[in-house]
């Protein structure tokens, strides 16, 4: 009985040790802040992604207890943004606020000075913006299959307008004519809004514009939107149907934001940051204020967020395969 008992005693002491040597090791793997945080944005102040990362940059701070110091490093399409972060110290957590341009950049970059898939991590999602179709409400075209049966017919020539040739609204644009099968003609201009102008005046025929700038235009009346180009209808605008639901199947593209960090980073660290940045998705204030911007919050794991950057960068790189 003694022997049984000092048994079953030894076994119980041995299970408790493994419990706190287990607890232990698992608080010996959260990751400790000691230093400011930067926060790159790879573009000019007042940009878009700049008023982003600095609405996460506040919250964040006081969700890690350390300062996150935005610096502003625009130039090369956000290249040198990138290898600001990529000169960096791992051990300085340095995080790189991006937008889906990034996706871009190894298609239309001929010779990269890093490798985008080897040598940076996706690490959280914050937030997309669908683009909208829009016409002048006095066009023929009152749905999206009427812009695309005429766009169809014989010596057809309509024209859609983009922020520049491989902007995320030229984009999109070559997207539809590929999965449309029509061919739409491109006119570039400085920035979206002179193409949205442009419809508004009637000298082109349809811009794919962001919905916050979009918006003031169709609530008065100037511009109809035909079609929403993300996989699900909005919120804002819950009648206009999407490009999926029209004929062009599985047709989807938005304009998406993201946080981006080393490769070489910890993967303890990067998932601290996921989930740090996750939960500032999750902040009420945080989340009016991108609506603001006509943003819609999301929020996907570490994993699915680094696919799904890679499933964008092959996605336009079937885009721009006819002219690179």
């Amino acid at each position: 009985m003694v022997m049984g008992m000092n048994r079953l005693f030894k076994l119980l002491f041995t299970s408790v040790a493994l419990v706190l040597s287990n607890n232990h090791a698992l608080a010996q793997e959260k990751p400790v802040l000691k230093t400011p945080v930067m926060a790159i944005v790879p573009f000019s102040p007042g940009a878009l992604i700049d008023i982003i990362a600095r609405i996460y940059s506040e919250t964040l701070s006081k969700q890690i207890g350390q300062p996150v110091v935005v610096e502003n490093r625009p130039g090369a399409g956000g290249m040198v943004g990138t290898q600001r972060l990529l000169s960096e110290d791992v051990a300085r957590n340095t995080l790189l606020f991006v937008s889906s341009s990034y996706a871009v950049n190894p298609s239309v970059q001929e010779k990269l000075p890093f490798d985008t898939l080897r040598d940076l991590s996706g690490v959280a999602s914050i937030a997309y913006s669908p683009t909208l179709v829009v016409v002048n409400p006095k066009s023929p075209y009152k749905t999206l299959q009427d812009l695309i049966a005429a766009a169809k017919k014989k010596d057809a020539y309509l024209t859609y307008g983009s922020a520049g040739v491989n902007s995320a609204t030229d984009l999109v644009g070559r997207y539809f004519n590929q999965e449309a099968g029509i061919q739409l003609e491109h006119i570039p201009y400085k920035g979206v809004q002179e193409g949205v102008a442009e419809v508004v005046a009637g000298r082109i025929d349809v811009s794919f514009a962001p919905i916050a700038l979009a918006m003031p235009y169709i609530k008065d009346g100037r511009l109809k939107a035909i079609g929403i180009t993300s996989e699900h209808r909005s919120d804002i605008l819950p009648d206009v149907p999407t490009v999926s639901e029209q004929g062009v199947a599985d047709f989807d593209y938005a304009i998406w934001y993201g946080v981006i960090m080393n490769a070489k980073t910890p993967d303890p660290m990067k998932a601290y940051m996921a989930e740090q940045i996750s939960a500032v998705n999750s902040n009420p204030d945080v989340k009016r204020k991108l609506e603001q911007q006509g943003l819609i919050s999301r929020t996907v794991s570490l994993d699915e967020f680094d696919a799904y950057i890679k499933q964008e960068i092959e996605k336009f790189r079937k885009i721009l395969k006819p002219t690179h």
